[in-house]
């Protein structure tokens, strides 16, 4: 299993910092995210970087055990 990190709105969305989701690609393991958490986080993730244990990543990428796929919305401020 995958370790799902959420940060900012996509935390306040799905009511969590983390958790253990199945996958064998990073999207699978989004995919399995947007199931759990609904509609509001799948719009959140459409704006969100993604990063697989500390590096930019795209869906396609492998996934292994213990691995840390993390959900990174854009900040806003002024």
């Amino acid at each position: 299993m995958a370790r799902l990190r959420l940060f900012a709105q996509a935390r306040e969305c799905a009511g969590t910092s983390e958790a253990a989701l199945d996958g064998v690609t990073v999207g699978e393991v989004l995919d399995t995210a947007v199931e759990r958490y609904g509609a509001r986080f799948a719009a959140i993730l459409a704006v969100s970087a993604i990063w697989l244990n500390g590096e930019p990543a795209s869906r396609e990428l492998p996934v292994d055990d213990g691995d840390e796929v993390a959900v990174l919305p854009p900040v806003s401020g002024g």
